[in-house]
């Protein structure tokens, strides 16, 4: 497929939007997001991701008006200020930067680079990928893997998971406790192996699958166990800090669950929520960390954890700054590559016509030569071999200034070339008095309207 077209994207994040901004974004699954916008006018490729902390869509499409167009119903539900447009080029380097973690509200999180893999998959899968997105998407995940191969940027705390833990133990003493964990995907078996390592005396796991919550449970070194998702407000009463990121569309523990579970630290990573914030009374229920009087739940939601993180924000900013400037350096590259491609896309157009055009008159000139008499292979070679020497000696020049033109972002001389050597452009020619075919008189009138 000719790569054409400008990528443009949405963005909805911890960065500007709370939990309850990012929850109401884009709310179908990724595939049903990347079907709807591949339906708009204009669209050509779509990618969308749906992590905890973000959600996000891009879009390829024949011009920037376009692509914003498609996108402007994404995060329409949401205030104005919460959500970060961006053109072709920051649509690049955000993607790096979210696949490198340094969007991510632990800074560095090995986490998002397979949350990408895995978006970038359901988006190919659902028709939304081809030689644009793949290139850029393929570029993103190779930036994070050199970001972590390259420099520190995930050494220590990586994971929202190992944060959450983190902000318990600044509540309770960890040790010999007991915790409860809903969910067993890949945030719970982080949570669950950081609640291990911190010392906890016993781990319930409840997961709507128990095998998958059983398969947690035995990585573990400490008393464990599985139960259905089900069972989750009995594990939460014998729970003195519970941890919950299922993929639950409602709350899996509501208020009155909690309502006389005793003291228990609730960290809610889910999105949409799992906890009920009305299971905390006073300031707990609007989303900070505190603990309600009444109940003795102190409900946590992603928008506490920015505080915790914010020391390991600071110590990996020099690391950070390593990244940044691997990015600039793959962006120059991808760029780079961009525009060697698009010329080799106008300069292959170019000799496609070239070479339709030598051949239909090749063939003529040769059966009109064979006519005439006997034509030896010797002479048809010598035809044939000018032929090709006046096609390669025409298109020299030309091709020397698609490249040029590329590398100095002249998209019209571009485009131009495209709309001229089009390979599906045939140019009619015009019988001569001796039925030899010759150029037409006024070949610029074959560009203009009647």
């Amino acid at each position: 497929m000719t790569e054409a077209g400008v990528v443009r994207g949405v963005s909805v994040s911890h960065a500007r939007a709370d939990v309850e901004d990012i929850g109401s974004v884009g709310g179908d699954a990724a595939a049903d997001t990347v079907s709807g916008l591949l339906a708009r006018d204009g669209v050509t490729e779509a990618f969308a991701i749906r992590t905890c902390n973000r959600a996000e869509a891009y879009v390829v499409a024949d011009d920037g008006e376009a692509g914003e167009a498609a996108l402007a119903d994404f995060a329409a539900a949401v205030p104005e200020e919460v959500v970060v447009s961006l053109d072709h080029e920051s649509s690049l380097r955000h993607l790096m930067r979210v696949a490198a973690g340094l969007e991510s509200l632990v800074l560095g999180e090995d986490q998002i680079i397979g949350q990408v893999k895995r978006a970038f998959a359901e988006s190919r899968r659902a028709g939304g990928i081809d030689a644009m997105l793949d290139g850029v998407l393929t570029k993103a995940i190779h930036v994070g893997e050199r970001a972590r191969a390259e420099t520190a940027i995930n050494e220590g705390s990586v994971s929202l998971g190992s944060a959450a833990v983190e902000l318990a133990a600044e509540e309770l003493d960890l040790t010999g406790s007991t915790a409860a964990v809903l969910g067993a995907g890949e945030m719970g078996t982080l949570a669950a192996r950081a609640l291990d390592d911190a010392g906890v005396d016993r781990v319930v796991v409840a997961n709507r699958t128990v095998p998958h919550a059983e398969h947690v449970a035995c990585e573990l070194d400490v008393s464990a166990e599985a139960v259905p998702l089900a069972d989750a407000p009995a594990a939460a009463h014998e729970a003195d800090v519970l941890i919950s990121a299922t993929g639950a569309d409602g709350y899996v523990l509501e208020a009155d669950d909690l309502a006389d579970a005793g003291d228990v630290v609730c960290i809610d990573l889910a999105q949409p929520r799992d906890v009920d914030p009305d299971a905390a009374v006073g300031d707990a229920a609007a989303g900070t960390a505190s603990t309600g009087d009444e109940s003795g739940v102190t409900v946590h939601d992603l928008d506490a954890l920015k505080a915790v993180t914010a020391e390991t924000q600071a110590s990996r900013r020099s690391e950070a700054e390593r990244v940044e400037a691997m990015i600039d350096e793959e962006m120059d590259r991808l760029l780079a590559s961009f525009k060697r491609r698009r010329a080799d896309e106008a300069i292959s157009a170019m000799y496609e016509g070239a070479e339709r055009t030598k051949a239909r008159e090749l063939d003529r000139a040769l059966t009109k030569l064979e006519a005439q008499g006997e034509l030896p292979d010797e002479q048809r070679e010598t035809v044939e071999s000018l032929a090709d020497a006046l096609v390669g000696q025409l298109l020299a020049a030309p091709t020397k200034s698609l490249r040029e033109a590329a590398m100095e972002d002249d998209w019209d001389t571009i485009h131009a070339a495209m709309e001229l050597f089009d390979p599906e452009f045939e140019t009619p020619a015009v019988e001569s008095d001796d039925g030899v075919a010759g150029p037409p008189e006024r070949v610029s009138e074959q560009f203009t309207d009647d």
